[in-house]
């Protein structure tokens, strides 16, 4: 079935939109429906042999927000004299991306979820047990802790992927942001957050809102011949 004419231009008119917003107006918030919408984007995205290696944490409350202005120069308006993503953002929070603790082939957790959330069969569970062990150990080679929480981050990046278009595609407007210290958000994590980060480590953060002002400048990408080849 080809795709309608209009709903061609509406991709293409909120790709045009989208933007990496550094300030948002503070008094405009998404609303709960709307919100609903760009997370369920994300829950509904395609992850590598669909075990969803990812939690998403969002983080409303102001107190809870200042755990990560010391050390989150990309949200905390360093480079634009402002309060940044964190003071406007309507809606901010972080990405968990999976360890090896979970991810490794074989592992209890993973079991579990093929047999609870994919609802596979024993035979099948086995079938991914070897076609995934072999993906880690030869094909990828995806072994070491910090090679699968990789590995799991970028899953957790085509989830935000969709999550900031759906917002465009509502007129919202959003921001990744990896200007953080990885290691010091993950002692806050855990520390201020309960989260177990022997299993779940930052893979990015996020800001979604409405714009404070329109970009100062145009939207700039190398031209489609210099992206793509064919062959």
């Amino acid at each position: 079935m080809s795709v309608r004419p209009n709903v061609q231009s509406q991709i293409l008119e909120a790709f045009n939109f989208r933007h990496a917003t550094k300030i948002f107006d503070p008094e405009k918030k998404i609303s709960d429906s709307e919100f609903e919408t760009i997370l369920e984007a994300g829950r509904l995205s395609p992850t590598s042999f669909g075990h969803e290696p990812f939690k998403v944490l969002i983080i409303q409350s102001p107190e809870m927000r200042e755990h990560f202005r010391e050390f989150s120069w990309g949200a905390n308006g360093m480079m634009n004299g402002s309060t940044g993503q964190l003071g406007t953002a309507s809606h901010f929070g972080i990405i968990l991306a999976s360890t090896a603790e979970t991810m490794t082939a074989g592992s209890e957790y993973l079991q579990d979820h093929y047999r609870t959330v994919k609802q596979l069969p024993d035979d099948v569970i086995e079938l991914f047990n070897g076609a995934y062990g072999k993906f880690q150990s030869t094909d990828h080679r995806v072994t070491s802790d910090r090679e699968i929480a990789d590995w799991s981050g970028k899953q957790a990046y085509i989830v935000l992927a969709n999550m900031m278009t759906a917002a465009a595609l509502m007129g919202i407007d959003s921001c990744p942001i990896e200007g953080f210290d990885m290691e010091l958000t993950t002692e806050a994590l855990s520390m201020h957050f309960d989260v177990d980060t022997t299993k779940w480590r930052p893979a990015v953060m996020f800001a979604f809102g409405h714009r404070a002002s329109d970009p100062q400048f145009p939207k700039t990408r190398r031209s489609m011949a210099e992206t793509v080849s064919w062959f």
